[in-house]
């Protein structure tokens, strides 16, 4: 794993506490376990985090944990969404495959309850979602975990969207 290779790295070159660590996509709850206190106090950033306050999110992580005996990352929340989003068009078209256009349309709508919260796709078919600041903390009991503390862009679209000639 890249991230749990890059924070020891980072660590042992003897940066941690010298140069501000901020990443993306580097902690999440499958690399944490690997990262340890390394990861404690490097903020990230991402388009979903486990600790989301909407009902199809508690409801993900919690199923996920249950039978994986741990949390989720966000590649996993992001092929929940996707295979989500699919079924929302099969069973817009009551089950006749054949009917691409009108799946294309009823994906274009994005008509599911998302982990990540409410979202819609752009002109350019990128979603429009919000990214949030997420931390390590050590909790009550001692144990590492993620938590969130800010929503640091909301609504965020592809810069190029306007330069796109999808419609």
């Amino acid at each position: 794993m890249a991230g749990v290779q890059f924070l020891e790295q980072y660590t042992q070159g003897g940066f941690n506490g010298q140069i501000p660590l901020y990443s993306a996509f580097t902690i999440d709850e499958t690399t944490l376990p690997q990262q340890k206190d390394l990861a404690l106090g490097v903020p990230g950033a991402q388009e979903w985090v486990n600790d989301l306050p909407n009902a199809a999110n508690r409801k993900f992580v919690a199923d996920f944990r249950a039978r994986y005996k741990h949390g989720p990352s966000f590649y996993g929340a992001q092929s929940y969404d996707a295979a989500n989003l699919i079924n929302s068009a099969v069973t817009a078209v009551k089950g006749d495959l054949t009917k691409k256009d009108a799946m294309r349309e009823e994906m274009s709508k994005a008509a599911f309850a998302s982990v990540r919260g409410a979202f819609r796709f752009g002109n350019d078919h990128f979603p429009i979602q919000n990214f949030y600041l997420q931390e390590v903390v050590k909790g009550a009991n001692g144990e590492l975990a993620l938590k969130t503390s800010a929503t640091i862009v909301t609504d965020n679209q592809d810069k190029f969207h306007d330069r796109c000639p999808m419609k």
